[in-house]
């Protein structure tokens, strides 16, 4: 995916200034309206009088880099995957296997519809030919789809064949109450909401959620179990502050407000809505330093935030949940050294508590921890944190989901081999009382072979800044994650299921 500062495919830079530290439990104003939005930047990306034409150049030369070393590969034998008919599954699980097994697919998303057998998966697929004739993107969103819980899959096609630069960063969730389904994705750097009514079959124009934001990057999403409500967040300008954009008409309009104005630089990883309608976007913001240097690593702590909303978005709380230090540096190629830090995630059961996963390291530059923590009271106070990953390891990029009465489930990276950080390994852990205990660890990412970067004791990178977990209708556990063989490619989407 592209991004600003270290996320989003091209090797780009971040405006570095000195920390505002923001405090815990700030609430900031009413939503504004917002002007009507360009209809040219729908079509490309950053406007350039709005400071975006670098990042959109990076964008270009990212997504060039990443192409030419998927041609490359795949003249060396060394591009496509496939799934390894002997190969032993992981006690309970199906086995791991391939979304695709030709093009070099990046950074998932997955839902899974919680009263049907339907589950979606979306990745920013590179290498590919484009999806239309003309002036139509690529790397572009392909989408499959299973209606049998995951044991079968429908090809791959595009979620939107439109016109544009580029598609990145997909999102996509299950509206509850109904099973519409609600994506996100990026053209160029601006973020659109499609639906579909009908599993999957089709789609509905793109819709702009951005208003007067001249750009914006890294979106979530969450919605109100019946669909009415749904919420965004994405950074933008100045410097990767925090948005929210919202509609509480299904998607058809948005208005949008900055929560936090800093010079922080926020990620949004994900987001969810409570029963009684309240409101979360789990958030890491970093402090970069350097004088703005391309992929620096950051200065001070990273913080782990709870953005918060008790009414429908009029008005929100910033809630520190853990700070921690940065942690090992990536030096995987095309790999700037933030790429594994400062992620964070969270997920809301069905009596209200939440789950509230992130990594960090205990000190500057030391191996990441993948830790837990869980809140009762609406996010007002926390547990003291549990290690879910394994000491003398580095672990990445966690992912939760909820559901029930306390029932969580999560997965994370970790490296294997005493921080060795060319054999990663996904790790599946679940607990039954919210987070307090844990079961004991499975490795998920089970198929020893089957691509150029998989080996027996794991494969040689993370692929994209996150996977995502889901619960499906039986109640099973089911997952999408990148591997790939550096940070620049190629890679492919894995995907596993219990059985």
């Amino acid at each position: 995916m592209p991004r600003l500062s270290r996320r989003l495919g091209a090797i780009v830079s971040v405006v570095a200034v000195l920390a505002l530290v923001v405090g815990v439990g700030a609430v900031y104003g009413p939503l504004r309206a917002p002007a009507p939005a360009d209809p040219d930047a729908a079509r490309g990306g950053p406007k350039a009088d709005e400071g975006g034409a670098e990042e959109a150049e990076e964008q270009q030369e990212g997504t060039e880099k990443r192409n030419e070393a998927f041609e490359e590969a795949r003249r060396e034998g060394k591009s496509g995957q496939v799934r390894l008919a002997a190969a032993p599954a992981a006690s309970g699980w199906a086995g791991e296997f391939p979304m695709d097994t030709t093009w070099d697919d990046w950074e998932p998303a997955i839902a899974a519809d919680p009263k049907a057998s339907y589950i979606y998966v979306l990745a920013t697929r590179y290498g590919a030919p484009k999806p239309c004739s003309g002036n139509c993107p690529t790397p572009w969103i392909a989408l499959e789809v299973s209606t049998d819980n995951g044991l079968t899959w429908s090809e791959g096609k595009p979620l939107c064949a439109c016109k544009g630069s580029g598609q990145f960063d997909p999102i996509i969730e299950v509206v509850p109450s109904n099973g519409h389904v609600y994506a996100l994705y990026m053209n160029g750097f601006n973020v659109l909401f499609t639906k579909s009514t009908d599993h999957g079959k089709t789609w509905s124009a793109p819709v702009p959620t951005w208003g007067n934001v001249s750009w914006n990057d890294k979106p979530v999403i969450a919605m109100s179990d019946d669909g009415k409500d749904v919420y965004v967040s994405f950074n933008g300008p100045t410097g990767g502050d925090p948005w929210a954009a919202q509609s509480h008409d299904a998607g058809a309009s948005w208005t949008q407000a900055k929560l936090v104005d800093s010079n922080r630089y926020y990620f949004a990883f994900d987001a969810d809505v409570a029963p009684d309608g309240t409101v979360y976007f789990a958030e890491s913001s970093l402090l970069y330093g350097g004088g703005g240097n391309k992929g620096t690593t950051p200065t001070g702590t990273i913080d782990h935030h709870a953005f918060i909303s008790r009414d429908k978005g009029a008005t929100w709380e910033d809630r520190t949940v853990a700070s921690v230090q940065p942690g090992v540096a990536c030096d995987a190629a095309g790999c700037t050294p933030d790429f594994y830090l400062g992620h964070s995630v969270l997920s809301v059961d069905g009596s209200g508590a939440i789950a509230y996963l992130y990594d960090g390291a205990a000190t500057a530059g030391g191996l990441q921890t993948i830790s837990a923590k869980r809140s009762a009271d609406k996010g007002v106070t926390w547990s003291t944190a549990v290690a879910l990953s394994k000491a003398g390891e580095n672990s990445t990029a966690p992912a939760v989901e909820s559901r029930g009465s306390g029932d969580v489930r999560a997965f994370y990276y970790e490296t294997s081999g005493g921080g060795n950080d060319d054999a990663w390994n996904i790790w599946y852990r679940s607990s039954a009382d919210g987070g307090a205990t844990w079961s004991a660890p499975v490795k998920i990412s089970d198929a020893p072979g089957g691509a150029a970067y998989k080996t027996p004791t794991g494969f040689m990178e993370v692929y994209g800044d996150y996977g995502e977990i889901a619960i499906t209708q039986r109640g099973k556990a089911i997952g999408a994650w990148g591997e790939g063989l550096s940070y620049t490619g190629p890679g492919g989407v894995w995907i596993n299921r219990q059985q």
